[in-house]
């Protein structure tokens, strides 16, 4: 299993354009979870911060670590790069943060397998 939390520097000026982002996944939660169904993603969260006037975007995943098979939806697809694009600030190395400890019971582990 591969846990993953990823840190993202937003554009200044990009805000709004984060809450329409936001906005259309809640809108398309269905399209949304079938493509992390494909790619055996278990839990896919965006967290928000705002700090010293810069805003960040964490993305923190639990994903099966054995050949997820991607279910394109090439309008889902375009849109994410898109967002990613026009809202994330590419002179900000995005920050992947060591899992030192997991906890997780087996149990849990079982279900989402």
């Amino acid at each position: 299993m591969r846990v993953e939390l990823t840190k993202f520097r937003v554009k200044p000026g990009k805000s709004e354009c984060v809450d329409e982002w936001f906005e259309y996944m809640h809108n398309h939660m269905d399209d949304v979870l079938l493509g992390l169904e494909g790619e055996k993603m278990y839990v896919e969260t965006i967290f928000r911060e705002k700090f010293d006037n810069r805003e960040y975007l964490y993305w923190y995943s639990v994903q099966d670590d054995k050949n997820p098979e991607a279910i394109e939806d090439a309008y889902i697809d375009q849109k994410h790069i898109e967002f990613m694009d026009e809202c994330i600030d590419k002179t900000f190395r995005p920050d992947d943060m060591e899992a030192e400890v997991m906890m997780m019971p087996e149990k849990v582990r079982e279900v989402m397998k």
